[in-house]
């Protein structure tokens, strides 16, 4: 019973610690959704080149935004036109580092993590990009990404009347056949339905409704995992294992599904190193806990489809090891041991951030449970509607 309260205390604890990061990357996708046209995702994320693949990983290494945040972003980025391969690039480099990490990581860990943790972030999601662009991209146009976002619309055996109510809409205006051709379906959707509406009202509406609903069910199974890891795997386990192949696969093996952030788990790679693990091994760890967790899996899996998901996580778990050993060789060829720190500072919120924490955290089980209502009410609605037509 005492474990059961204490899953329910991390579970807690982690998405209290996601809320405000979850929620920024909600609102970052959805400005970019509303407000970066669709030519310029197209003109510098939107093709498979090299150029592209390298533009995403340096656009995202510097934003502060961690594994549940990136989520919202890259799928809002996906949708609005970024190729796969750019996608997986910003998907990688952007919760492996930070501003925010950096600093921390300068304050914990030393200078040398300091510099390795961005350079690492940036390469690897270069090599996670090309590994997608030469075996898993494919030509997709912008109105096949979002073609699963309107076929919903059709998805009801009474729905014929709904589906057809748009397209008056869409005639009425004088500029209403260039659209169609010139914007995405969701640009052009969303401003048919929301022309009086301000810019600030869409992002809202669409980064708490569309984006929200879409990630929501991974999110929390992620989290669910997450605290698990944290309730029932001792630290003992992972340090037992010393610094050298096996170290590293298992660091990796117990991050990738891990819901951390890179500021986050900085204090627990201090932790690592004072009890042994060698500084590869424990970037390693930096590397692969931020870059991805099941959630991401799930969102990588439902939008680009079971190869890339494959490559993703090769890629990841692959580019981690390397730099894992790479920094032990580094270390021990130039005796950059004094730029690591090994003692253990504790990292905690003050009072005041922890009531912000707190409100996003009741803000964010707000959203979910308003989108849990309405797929009740949805849900019972089509079902009354199924069995008055089909009776």
């Amino acid at each position: 019973m005492s474990d059961i309260i204490l899953l329910g205390q991390n579970f807690l604890a982690l998405f209290v610690e996601s809320a405000p990061w979850l929620l920024l990357g909600l609102l970052v996708a959805g400005v970019m959704h509303e407000l970066v046209p669709v030519s310029f995702l197209e003109k510098h994320m939107g093709s498979a080149s090299f150029s592209s693949i390298s533009k995403a990983a340096v656009i995202g290494a510097p934003l502060p935004l961690c594994s549940c945040g990136v989520i919202p972003a890259a799928l809002g980025l996906r949708r609005s036109g970024a190729s796969k391969s750019s996608t997986i690039s910003f998907l990688v480099s952007t919760p492996e580092t930070g501003v925010d990490s950096v600093s921390v990581s300068y304050a914990l860990l030393g200078p040398l993590y300091a510099i390795v943790r961005p350079i690492a972030a940036i390469i690897s999601a270069i090599y996670a990009g090309l590994m997608v662009r030469f075996f898993a991209e494919r030509d997709v146009t912008a109105q096949q990404v979002t073609k699963p976002l309107s076929t919903n619309e059709t998805s009801s055996c009474c729905s014929s009347k709904t589906a057809r109510e748009p397209e008056p809409q869409l005639e009425a205006s004088c500029c209403a056949s260039d659209k169609g051709h010139s914007h995405n379906d969701v640009n052009t959707t969303q401003g048919a339905l929301g022309t009086n509406s301000s810019k600030v009202t869409k992002v809202l509406s669409y980064a708490s409704g569309k984006l929200l609903e879409d990630i929501v069910v991974w999110l929390l199974i992620g989290l669910a995992l997450a605290a698990a890891i944290k309730t029932w795997v001792p630290t003992d386990f992972l340090t037992q294992w010393g610094d050298g192949l096996v170290a590293m696969l298992v660091m990796a093996l117990i991050g990738i599904p891990m819901y951390i952030c890179a500021t986050a788990s900085t204090p627990l790679a201090v932790g690592f190193l004072a009890a042994g693990l060698s500084p590869g091994a424990v970037l390693v760890f930096l590397m692969a806990g931020p870059a991805t967790n099941v959630s991401t899996m799930g969102m990588i899996k439902q939008e680009m489809g079971a190869r890339t998901l494959i490559l993703y996580l090769f890629s990841v778990m692959s580019a981690s090891i390397g730099f894992g050993y790479a920094l032990n060789q580094l270390v021990s060829s130039f005796s950059l041991a004094s730029m690591i720190k090994t003692q253990s500072h504790m990292h905690e919120h003050g009072a005041n951030v922890q009531v912000i924490y707190g409100i996003c955290a009741v803000l964010l089980a707000g959203l979910m449970l308003r989108l849990g209502v309405k797929k009740l009410q949805n849900y019972r609605q089509n079902h009354s509607q199924h069995s008055a037509c089909c009776s």
